[in-house]
């Protein structure tokens, strides 16, 4: 299984639901490639956000050596699916895929637990510290449940 976990930048929400999807699916023996990616170029080649590595490693996830890229269209082909953070991220995906766009492939990441809700995972980029503690505990939730089914 081939996994990619999408957001806006690649820096703090798809950063946390690789580190964290990794840790579960490790856990449970399953041997997937799980990636994140960024629907924008901004951060390419970066750490994640401090407060998203310092949440992680509160949780013994440590995604320090994970480093931004872009969601590019063959992206697409190469996963088996693509979970998105929000609804903008999933319109970018389905532009930047082009005629690759295969919407079997892509759903939201909220939807695991809350399945045809649309729920979106907020962006924790501007706000405080408890932010990123908030959305940690959204993917987890996802991540559990992701795992539960496959395993």
């Amino acid at each position: 299984m081939k996994i990619l976990m999408v957001c806006l930048g690649n820096i703090c929400r798809s950063p946390l639901a690789e580190g964290i999807l990794k840790q579960k699916a490790l856990q449970a023996g399953l041997h997937w490639t799980i990636e994140s990616a960024g629907t924008t170029g901004h951060c390419i080649g970066i750490q994640p956000h401090a407060l998203s590595q310092q949440v992680a490693r509160a949780h013994g996830i440590d995604i320090s050596a994970q480093q931004c890229r872009q969601f590019v269209k063959t992206d697409m082909r190469d996963f088996d699916h693509i979970y998105v953070m929000d609804e903008d991220n999933y319109r970018e995906v389905q532009r930047i895929s082009g005629e690759l766009w295969d919407p079997s492939k892509v759903s939201l990441l909220m939807d695991e637990v809350h399945p045809g809700a649309h729920q979106e995972i907020p962006d924790p980029w501007y706000g405080p510290e408890r932010g990123y503690h908030e959305v940690f505990d959204m993917i987890e939730r996802a991540c559990e449940k992701i795992v539960e089914r496959e395993a």
